[in-house]
Formats: structure tokens, sequence, C-alpha cells
């Protein structure tokens, strides 16, 4: 096997570097800012920016660690670079899997967190959206919520401690899962292995479009 590079999120940073070491795969890391996530119509052209300044020669493949996340150019870019990319509409999908489908359509009201996203709160969310400088924007946003659901890749108490400020902040339910790395780590071995990405309810259906973006399905399979 040849040497991969992979493209991340940097929301998704840590945890593929963690799955490249893991694994033992011969690559090359880059990520780029989780910041782009407030204006997704950006994120095709940073990684197009990326994949056009690789050397071609340098890789046997290259992967691209993002979901759709509302990026709708996203999937043209990769097939015209020869990338792949895990499926999913976004890491809360590839994180919880089944589980994500279940809590969705049991509460459509919730509100998905991640260790990156507890790291980032303060800067990401109360910041990045203003929250600290309107504080009425809190309501705003979060007000048709019902649920928080912490889906931890890593077992840390400090980060529990923090999801649990975040609940009381928002006024919500909180309800902590650990799911590792999910289905972003089984969906990454199989791009690795050439085999058949794992799916779930949500990766491609139509209710999830109703919450989230949602990768375009796949082709129909030939009739035998």
């Amino acid at each position: 096997m040849g040497k991969t590079l992979f493209i991340a999120c940097a929301a998704l940073g840590r945890e593929v570097r963690t799955i490249i070491k893991k694994h033992g795969w011969d690559a090359d890391f880059q990520a780029i800012d989780a910041k782009l996530h407030v204006t997704p119509s950006k994120i095709g052209a940073a990684v197009e920016a990326r994949l056009q300044a690789t050397d071609d020669d340098a890789y046997e493949r290259r992967v691209v660690v993002y979901g759709h996340c509302g990026a709708f150019d996203l999937d043209g870019i990769l097939e015209q670079y020869d990338a792949v990319r895990p499926l999913g509409p976004h890491c809360y999908e590839m994180y919880g899997g089944a589980d994500f489908a279940e809590t969705l359509k049991e509460e459509p009201g919730t509100y998905i967190l991640t260790d990156f996203l507890i790291r980032a709160w303060d800067s990401l969310v109360v910041q990045g959206l203003k929250i600290d400088q309107h504080p009425k924007l809190k309501d705003l946003l979060f007000k048709h919520y019902k649920q928080l659901v912490y889906y931890s890749q890593e077992e840390d108490s400090a980060l529990v401690d923090k999801a649990h400020e975040i609940a009381e902040w928002l006024d919500l339910k909180l309800i902590v899962k650990h799911v590792g790395y999910g289905d972003l780590e089984r969906r990454l071995v199989a791009i690795m292995e050439d085999r058949e990405q794992p799916v779930t309810a949500m990766t491609h259906d139509g209710y999830s479009a109703m919450s989230y973006p949602v990768a375009s399905p796949p082709p129909p399979r030939p009739q035998e």
C-alpha cells in the first residue's frame, strides 16, 4: 500500500490522527480550520486548494475527511481530483451511527456535542456566534432544542463536566454516550481497504435532510 494524504476538518483532526496511528497507516495529515462550518459554502474551495497544492505522484490515495456539511460542491470537487471521503452528512452521524438516526427520530430537537465541540464551545459557539456580545441570541438560536446528547470519543471526566456546564447554561437535559470513533473509523478503514463503507438510516435518507444537509445517495446497483 502506498502513501495516503488525509485532509481533514480540524473538528475531526485529533481523532483522525489517532485512527491513523492506531492502524499504522503510512500517511500525511493536513487540517482545515473548523470555523469554515460557519460559512460552509467556503469548504469546497478550501479543500480544492489543498488538493491542488499536492503532488499527484506522491500519494496512492487522497482522503478528505468531511461529511457533506452543507458544502454542496464538495463531492464534485473530490471526483475531479480522484479523492474520496467518508460517507455521511456530518460527523455527528459518523460518530453516533445507528444511535444518531434513532435519537433524531425520537427527538428531532436534539443538539449533539462531541469532544471537539465541547473543547471549542466558548470560542466557536459563545464567541463565534456572538452570544457573548448579544445574550438574547442564546434563546433565539437554541429555543427549539429539547435535549443535548454528548457523543464522547475519549472517556474524559473534564469533558463530561464541561458538557454538564453547557447543559445547565442552555437549560437542557444532557445524555452522555461514549461511542469512541464510531463509523468515522469504520468508514476510513473501509476506504483504506477498498471496501464498501458502512451506512446508517440517516446516511442518505430524506428525513435527515430536514435537520442537516446530506450527501447525494449512491447510484442504484445494476439489476442482476
